[in-house]
């Protein structure tokens, strides 16, 4: 987190540039407070919290433990300044090393899935303040960088094919022993007709020639909701890009430059994906197609991800008929609803507002993305938006019935 932080002036991390972006300095004490308050506060003999008004300014919708400062209002505080929290941040590490080294048997017992869960819910905040900061820095007229290399130009994408799976009873569902989100089980059947995923990501030249065609003109290609959003919105490209003269350029965190065609299309709200798969004559896979095309194909747990320090989209290597770009460069958006898999249960506490309640009038995406933590994803992992979210790093596969 404070590698991620680091590129940035004080002036970047107070910035908050729509109610659904966080300014980077909430996202580092907000995950520092997760541990003073899940962890250190009941588990830690005689700890007392750093600032007795941290837990009001860094909760984030925990209504368990308490009030919280309202959202879309967190860019107003000045105070604490990203020092302050630099010192709350090495102020809860110092206790948590005191914590790990002092713990019996029987109370790690407790805290050991506590703190797994910490660490994921801050990897979850390392990809976050890429997204925002992005956002942040794209309604700055000078174009600033954050740090990324410009990835070189290709402009020739690799040949868009469909692999076909037999469907059938299958299952799917996290099922193993090591760490997962409680949104991603039970493991579970569900029934598959035969189907067919698209080999890559939908690229910038495909997406363009969806614009030109008059995608963002013709209501016969969007969900009623969609239509109405891109009226309201004035959408007509998708989110970072700019048509200058005769040419496209999109905003990076690598700054602004010319569109390469060949890369994936990116920032894309479910409903133009699903607007552009409807132009496409095809669809858009539901998250058990996606999943079991995953585990069928064996897929490689690895990717353009945030190690990659590239934050951006790369074209698809032209290896033939097999999926390729499922984990990694950008999440996938699905046809699924973000719902409870059958015998779902949240857990007992406050710890069970972490996924359960949100599960309404969002849908799920699939895969990471070029910022998310590669240890962090799971082909049984279901990331959630709401469907006109367009800062996400987000992207477009096909499918068809076969």
């Amino acid at each position: 987190m404070e590698t991620l932080a680091a590129p940035l002036s004080a002036e970047d991390q107070t910035i908050q540039s729509m109610p659904d972006v966080s300014p980077t300095k909430w996202h580092r004490a907000h995950t520092s407070w997760f541990f003073e308050n899940f962890i250190l506060t009941p588990y830690l003999p005689g700890y007392r919290v750093f600032h007795p008004q941290y837990g009001y300014l860094f909760n984030s919708y925990y209504e368990g433990v308490g009030s919280r400062h309202p959202r879309p209002q967190r860019g107003l505080l000045s105070r604490p300044s990203i020092d302050e929290i630099a010192a709350y941040r090495a102020h809860v590490d110092a206790q948590m090393e005191k914590l790990i080294a002092t713990a019996d048997e029987t109370a790690w017992s407790e805290i050991a899935p506590l703190f797994e869960l910490g660490l994921n819910h801050e990897e979850q905040h390392q990809e976050l303040v890429l997204m925002d900061i992005k956002h942040v820095l794209s309604l700055n007229l000078l174009d600033p960088v954050y740090g990324a290399p410009t990835p070189k130009h290709t402009d020739q994408a690799s040949p868009l094919q469909f692999i076909a799976f037999d469907g059938g009873l299958r299952e799917i569902g996290y099922g193993g022993n090591g760490f997962a989100f409680d949104n991603e089980g039970p493991r579970h059947k569900t029934w598959l007709e035969p189907y067919r995923l698209g080999s890559r990501l939908a690229t910038c030249g495909e997406y363009l020639a969806f614009i030109d065609d008059g995608g963002y003109q013709r209501a016969e290609f969007w969900l009623s909701d969609g239509w109405s959003t891109v009226q309201s919105e004035g959408w007509e490209a998708p989110l970072y890009w700019r048509r200058d003269g005769d040419r496209w350029t999109i905003f990076t965190l690598a700054g602004r430059r010319d569109l390469d065609l060949a890369e994936p299309v990116s920032h894309i709200s479910f409903y133009e994906a699903d607007a552009f798969a409807r132009w496409s004559g095809k669809r858009l896979p539901t998250e058990a197609e996606w999943e079991v095309a995953a585990a069928d194909s064996n897929v490689a747990m690895a990717g353009n991800m945030i190690e990659s320090t590239l934050f951006h989209p790369q074209a698809a290597p032209d290896t033939g008929p097999a999926l390729r770009q499922m984990i990694g460069d950008l999440w996938e958006w699905t046809a699924s609803p973000y719902g409870p898999y059958p015998g779902y249960r949240p857990p007992e506490g406050t710890i069970g507002e972490y996924n359960g309640k949100f599960m309404s009038n969002q849908m799920v995406l699939r895969g990471g993305a070029a910022v998310t933590p590669a240890e962090h994803v799971r082909i049984s992992y279901r990331n959630f938006f709401y469907p006109a979210s367009r800062w996400v790093f987000s992207g477009i596969r096909l499918a068809e019935d076969a």
